[in-house]
């Protein structure tokens, strides 16, 4: 006879009224167990086949998914909902392993519970030198039932928060009395090193003040890093923290086999009225020799060790990767399960239909990923920008403002910002708990699409992973602070990157313009960083219409997030020469040279980027006049845009068969522009403290001296031929020496 399901007085004692209330409504009475004998097979068979697994490689990270096996059952057979034949179905649960080590963990379960694409092949494959393993070694978004790349630690944990955070502005913007179309958890698994990293505390901080009670965080406590035991480094009370943060925290003492302790834990999370931190103490590296140690994390057991693994719980020794038929059939009524759950959510739906026909039918875009009205009317035309100086920030946020006006699918956030970044859109509500009441009055609602993320900028962009991948194109995330503290979330945007996350990243403050703040905030080589990210959009427009090149290039980009580097100071206007075409192929000929009477009719080009377009189009003016040379200037707002462009387009932006000299001007290091470039008048050192027309003055940007500078250029290349400048890129601006100060 299966057990009864009673909660342990140790879980009781912590749980909230409500939680109580619920189980004793019958939410855990209606899950039916299976008997301990066979909990106690499965578990046995599971911790064999990850043995197996590491073991035939000689390598992989075994111990963790041994250990939490226990939570495996609980979560995938009794817990958790979803569909296996669907993983894509929209409410469904979506279940995060930040520990991404414990890959092998997820696959397994996946497999159990019919998974299609994970056969018993691919679980082989793991560590394999098959390239088109569903198994890397961490998961990968890509695969079917993974919902975030996790790898990085803490990031995983952030994600989910973002995913938590996608629900409840879902069902708070949707969902009626009567309707839930919207209601699915976030369930995350994290090990120690996820509670040590800062950008997994950031979010955890956030989530618990935003009183996120559907995202249940659950704690595999093995106490075992790669060091050694946790305590090496860390020996906080990591539940008073967590209560301190705003949650509410059970206990699980005996996580190795209490599966029925679990489930009530997991249970009395859906029911909370706060995010849930599950405490669960587990032994890594379960049944084997080294069980409880760090020699468990990320080595196979050897070959005679996983034999005596088997033969301790009567399992044959010479059977490899040995799944048995009655282990399937205890996770066999999970299709079906499946479908179950998204029939019922269909009929949700459909009735919903009927009743509110209106935002069914919005609601049924953000489900498809599209946006419900056309943005493109959120652009402003060309003749619409203004004509006197304006900084590229503000250019920008006349879009933002009509894009969170106008389209839900946009959630826009700053990292305590507001006041500088400029996206702070008119009308705008705050995403808050409703609960809250803040002393300055910036109260709001889970509908609410402007979003505070404190002074946290890693978890900001982690956090907006999780948003993006809740499901593609139902949020477009845009996060902003300065150019130089995204640096702080690098990690996170490369993660984006990684996964093909559609995100736009409004970085203000984006040159030796930020001015009087100084070297530590000037966003020298933070630039070139962006650059090299693969499947990364860097733009630097010029001026407002650049601007609103680059704002349609990023939500065009439904794959790749985007950053948009952007001033503080004002800027000219250049309406006779900026094109948004342009940026979109990521440069273009701003002017040809005067009076040329062909392509090849010039002395030198001049590109240069965003700010700085201001000194290269005063350098062509001054060669003109005081030297008679002919200059054309090139805008280069985004290399990676210009590099997919044809040969041909390329050819005719930089005129490279011309022989003709090519000096770039940009207030970044000139690291990357030998690609296109003879010379430079860049930044290869920091900054100073200056104001914004000081420091380009200090710095050599002053165009009488740059015209100087190019006519000698020019000067030599008449005399000595192109080829005389190939293979010694030019600095006009020295560099500072190793070890040189300011």
């Amino acid at each position: 006879m299966a057990p009864a399901l009673e909660l342990p007085q140790a879980v009781a004692e912590k749980l909230p009224t409500k939680a109580l209330s619920a189980l004793g409504n019958g939410l855990a009475s209606n899950i039916k167990l299976e008997s301990t004998e066979t909990h106690q097979r499965v578990l046995n068979v599971f911790r064999a086949f990850i043995a197996d697994l590491c073991q035939q490689y000689g390598e992989g990270h075994g111990g963790s998914p041994m250990g939490m096996a226990a939570i495996g059952i609980a979560l995938w057979k009794y817990v958790m909902k979803y569909s296996p034949t669907n993983c894509n179905y929209f409410n469904r649960d979506r279940f995060v392993l930040s520990n991404g080590h414990a890959c092998l963990w997820q696959y397994t379960f996946l497999h159990l519970v019919g998974v299609k694409s994970m056969t018993l092949d691919q679980l082989k494959s793991y560590h394999s030198a098959d390239p088109h393993s569903l198994c890397p070694g961490h998961p990968e978004i890509e695969n079917e039932g993974v919902e975030v790349t996790t790898g990085p630690l803490g990031q995983g944990v952030a994600n989910a928060v973002g995913l938590a955070m996608a629900t409840k502005n879902l069902a708070a913007t949707y969902n009626q009395p009567g309707h839930e179309v919207v209601n699915n958890m976030t369930w995350c698994i994290v090990g120690d090193a996820c509670l040590q990293e800062g950008v997994g505390l950031e979010a955890l901080s956030l989530a618990g003040h935003w009183r996120l009670n559907n995202l249940c965080v659950i704690f595999d406590n093995n106490n075992v890093t790669c060091d050694g035991t946790a305590d090496v480094a860390n020996t906080e009370d990591m539940n008073m923290k967590m209560r301190a943060q705003g949650y509410n925290v059970i206990d699980v003492p005996n996580g190795d086999s209490d599966i029925a302790g679990i489930i009530n834990a997991l249970v009395a999370a859906r029911s909370s009225d706060k995010p849930t931190f599950i405490n669960i103490v587990t032994t890594i590296g379960f049944g084997s020799a080294v069980a409880g140690t760090a020699d468990a994390h990320g080595s196979a057991f050897g070959v005679e060790e996983v034999a005596n693994i088997k033969r301790s719980v009567g399992l044959n020794p010479e059977q490899h990767h040995y799944i048995p038929q009655d282990v399937y059939d205890f996770f066999s009524d999970i299709p079906a399960r499946g479908k179950s759950h998204e029939a019922n959510w269909q009929a949700v739906v459909a009735k919903y239909e009927q009743e509110h026909p209106d935002l069914a039918k919005e609601f049924a875009l953000r489900v498809q990923g599209k946006m419900p009205t056309d943005w493109t009317k959120c652009i402003p035309a060309k003749e619409e920008h203004p004509t006197s100086n304006v900084a590229s920030r503000k250019s920008a946020y006349v879009i933002t403002n009509n894009l969170g006006q106008n389209v839900n699918n946009f959630l826009v956030g700053t990292a305590d910002l507001t006041p500088s970044v400029n996206v702070a859109y008119k009308n705008k509500v705050d995403f808050q708990s409703p609960d809250l009441r803040t002393s300055c009055g910036l109260n709001g609602t889970y509908a609410g699409r402007y979003i505070h993320y404190g002074i946290r900028e890693h978890a900001m962009c982690a956090i907006s992973n999780g948003l993006a991948a809740f499901n593609k194109g139902t949020f477009i995330p845009i996060t902003s602070t300065y150019l130089m503290f995204h640096l702080y979330a690098a990690a996170a945007i490369r993660m984006g990157a990684l996964q093909g996350l559609q995100q736009i990243h409004i970085a203000t403050h984006d040159s030796i313009g930020v001015g009087e703040n100084g070297p530590t905030h000037q966003p020298i080589a933070v630039a070139a960083l962006f650059r090299a990210m693969p499947n990364m959009l860097f733009f630097r427009p010029c001026d407002a219409e650049e601007v609103a090149g680059a704002y349609i290039a990023a939500i065009e980009a439904k794959h790749t997030p985007s950053t948009l580097a952007l001033s503080r100071q004002s800027l000219k206007q250049f309406p006779e020469f900026s094109k948004r075409e342009g940026v979109l192929k990521g440069a273009y000929v701003f002017t040809e040279a005067q009076d040329s009477k062909d392509e090849n009719d010039f002395d030198i080009t001049l590109i240069s980027v965003g700010s700085e377009i201001a000194y290269a189009m005063e350098t062509r003016d001054i060669l003109a006049s005081e030297y008679n040379l002919r200059a054309r200037v090139v805008s280069f707002p985004c290399h990676r845009l210009f590099e997919q462009q044809s040969r041909e387009y390329k050819q005719s932006v930089l005129r490279p068969a011309a022989g003709k000299p090519t000096v770039v001007i940009e207030a970044y290091p000139s690291f990357g522009w030998e690609r296109y470039a003879d010379a430079g008048v860049t930044m290869n050192r920091f900054g100073k403290a200056l104001p914004a027309k000081d420091c380009y003055e200090y710095y050599g940007f002053k165009p009488s001296k740059i015209a100087g500078q190019c006519k000698d250029l020019v000067e030599e290349v008449k005399a000595n031929g192109i080829g005389s400048l190939r293979g010694d890129f030019r600095e006009f601006n020295a560099p500072l020496t190793i070890g040189e100060h300011q």
